[in-house]
């Protein structure tokens, strides 16, 4: 089994570049964000024609996370963070799938920092802790998958010393990612790659694709079920250098049946 992330940077204007990604690569499971798209429109149409039932949680020019299933549809199992009624932003979405539950987030960016979204992303993190602990204790198949606006070591980071101040960065966020995989969560892509330099994201800007001057965002945190499946893993790096790509790549693994 094939599950994939995928931070495409706006559905609707990359849907293109998502449909060619989704027809050579023919991953089974797909979390998406930053849908930038309210509801009614999500592509549903056009990824259907593709092969890919969906499960989606959007919202109007930001935020925006779906779950996509090759050949089947994903049972919705909730929508939104719980344990902050207030909070209107689309950042996570779950669904059963082919015996998996899959959790796709989008974990905010926190800068500029400090300040409110700073203290935002940090209480989302409060909150993805509580309730990631909640599903170890169900005992059942989970990945959590997706941007977790987070590089957890300074092998995810091009020049880590330019990025201390960074929201992305900071201590804080760094120790809560480590708190959360010390509660029984594999880092699957690290698990996989313990020693080598990778990158999910590019920005636009300073030629940082041209320099490779990257950083590793986008994550599969793996429940011990799904941890003693995983098999390999990468990131399909040339699909940021395709025309009008978003600024982050897909990023893959594959776990045995």
């Amino acid at each position: 089994m094939k599950i994939a992330t995928y931070n495409v940077n706006g559905i609707n204007g990359r849907l293109p570049v998502l449909l060619r990604w989704l027809k050579i690569a023919k991953p089974d499971i797909v979390c998406l964000q930053e849908l930038k798209a309210p509801d009614d429109r999500f592509p549903r149409k056009e990824l259907q024609a593709a092969g890919y039932g969906a499960a989606w949680h959007g919202q109007r020019s930001w935020n925006g996370v779906a779950i996509l299933a090759r050949g089947a549809t994903p049972v919705l199992t909730r929508r939104g963070l719980p344990y902050d009624p207030d909070d209107s932003h689309s950042r996570y979405i779950e669904a059963a799938v082919n015996g998996i539950l899959i959790g796709c987030l989008y974990l905010p960016n926190g800068n500029p920092a400090p300040g409110p979204k700073w203290e935002y992303k940090l209480r989302w993190f409060e909150r993805l802790h509580e309730y990631a602990a909640e599903l170890l204790a169900l005992d059942v198949p989970v990945a959590l998958v997706g941007d977790y606006n987070v590089m957890p070591t300074e092998l995810d980071v091009y020049k880590p010393e330019r990025w201390v101040d960074d929201a992305l960065f900071r201590p804080e966020v760094r120790e809560a990612f480590h708190a959360l995989v010390q509660q029984g969560w594999t880092d699957a892509i690290r698990k996989l790659h313990p020693d080598e330099q990778i990158f999910t994201f590019w920005d636009y800007f300073r030629n940082a694709w041209g320099r490779n001057a990257g950083l590793r965002l986008d994550h599969f945190l793996l429940s011990p079920a799904l941890a003693e499946r995983l098999q390999i893993g990468e990131v399909d790096k040339q699909v940021r250098g395709w025309e009008h790509a978003s600024d982050h790549a897909p990023v893959w693994i594959e776990l045995t049946d």
